[in-house]
């Protein structure tokens, strides 16, 4: 019982910092609000075109300038005031929301005529906007948190990731079916607009150090370099986005809750929230209980647990045991984040923070919307069904293939490195 309770005492210590306190609630509004927008976007474009391909369109619109600008958002990062670029980039966010929320309220019959473009010419733009956010944010962190907080730090971001990815799918399937389009999408700019305020609060910190003057290429590919040379970052890395790219079915849930389960939007959210509750419970425990030790095996039969779910998915045509297998798929995902997010915590130089960040940001973050693409692009030809099962077994296979190519991280301690 005293073991617990100074397990809890030490998982809390973090929140003494009030920056930290600042951060996380920005973090948390931040993901509410696009998970939310996520899920009524989803809707509202299988609504209008009742294409799946549709649906993989929305993830390649935001995936490509993400990709695009990700290095140089990096060598950003580095170079100038972290929270000036996460400002600037959340405000581009505040603008795409409140542009959402035109085209619905009294212009729906706009969409209805000509078709799906203004919204996707808005996710490009936000495309845009979160490759600036990704490796700002990520490096801004670890100058609000001492290193001996990394783990409880990493543990902490991801509980209010899963908690915003729980609150932002449920809220936006409710109140799209109770409250309609336009009342989703002002919800969603109030959220977003918060996260902008918390953010304003935090402490801004100067760089770490002052980086020797490079010339531009070489600055931009740094990142890149060091990523290929440490086999535990690159390991961890490739198998979260091959994993993700191939694993994933979060694009195809309007399928799945419309014409599978028969759940409507309500069911959607709850569907789209289910993988965060149960990272939710995972994140909350590893706050207390880092995975430090045998940290590699965990992380790949971590990866392993998320496949398998992915199956399950895939074959079941009852709601309950639907949300099931995504709910142990997401607690399977946060135990994969966690470990990713401490390895890169530990083994980055605080002056190149920025730019790994933004090549985690091409190989992970990325993949999430490069994922979806393909989700739809197999769910064309394979059915939405097929496109799941397909993309779960892939995992089983990426796994396999990691364990060859980086046999040191099955083998990684992160004990050995706090």
């Amino acid at each position: 019982m005293g073991k617990n309770r100074d397990k809890l005492k030490t998982s809390l210590q973090i929140f003494r910092i009030r920056d930290f306190r600042f951060y996380l609630f920005s973090r948390l509004l931040f993901v509410i609000a696009v998970q939310m927008q996520a899920v009524v976007v989803g809707w509202q474009v299988y609504e209008i075109t009742k294409d799946p391909l549709a649906l993989g369109m929305i993830g390649l619109a935001e995936a490509l300038p993400s990709i695009a600008v990700a290095l140089y958002a990096g060598h950003l990062a580095d170079m100038i005031p972290r929270k000036r670029i996460a400002m600037s980039a959340v405000f581009v966010l505040v603008v795409c929301s409140l542009l959402l929320w035109y085209f619905s309220w009294d212009n729906q019959r706009l969409l209805l005529e000509v078709g799906t473009y203004p919204i996707y010419l808005v996710i490009i733009l936000s495309g845009f906007a979160r490759g600036f956010i990704a490796p700002s944010l990520f490096a801004f962190m670890t100058q609000i948190v001492p290193r001996e907080l990394y783990p409880q730090s990493a543990a902490w971001s991801g509980t209010s990731f899963q908690i915003g990815a729980v609150t932002g799918p449920a809220l936006g399937g409710l109140v799209y079916g109770f409250y309609g389009v336009s009342f989703a999408y002002a919800l969603d700019l109030g959220f977003i607009a918060l996260s902008m305020l918390f953010l304003s609060l935090v402490a801004g910190k100067p760089l770490p150090v002052e980086n020797v003057k490079e010339k531009l290429r070489s600055s931009l590919l740094s990142g890149l370099k060091f990523v290929l040379k440490n086999q535990y970052v690159l390991g961890a890395m490739s198998l979260d986005m091959f994993a993700v790219l191939f694993g994933g079915a979060v694009a195809l849930l309007p399928i799945f809750a419309a014409e599978i389960l028969h759940v409507g939007s309500e069911g959607l959210g709850l569907l789209r929230a289910a993988p965060s509750i149960g990272a939710v419970g995972m994140a909350l425990y590893l706050s207390q209980n880092p995975p430090l030790a045998n940290s590699g095996k965990i992380l790949l039969r971590s990866v392993v647990g998320f496949g398998v779910c992915m199956i399950v998915f895939g074959i079941s045509s009852n709601f309950f045991l639907s949300f099931f297998a995504l709910l142990l798929s997401g607690a399977f995902d946060s135990i994969s984040v966690i470990i990713r997010s401490t390895i890169m915590q530990v083994m980055t130089p605080d002056n190149m923070r920025g730019r790994v960040s933004s090549v985690n940001k091409i190989f992970i973050g990325s993949s999430n919307e490069i994922g979806a693409f393909e989700s739809g692009v197999t769910a064309k030809f394979m059915g939405a069904v097929g496109s799941v099962l397909f993309g779960g077994s892939m995992t089983l296979v990426v796994v396999a293939i990691a364990r060859k190519a980086f046999p040191k991280l099955a083998t990684l301690e992160l004990k050995d490195h706090v």
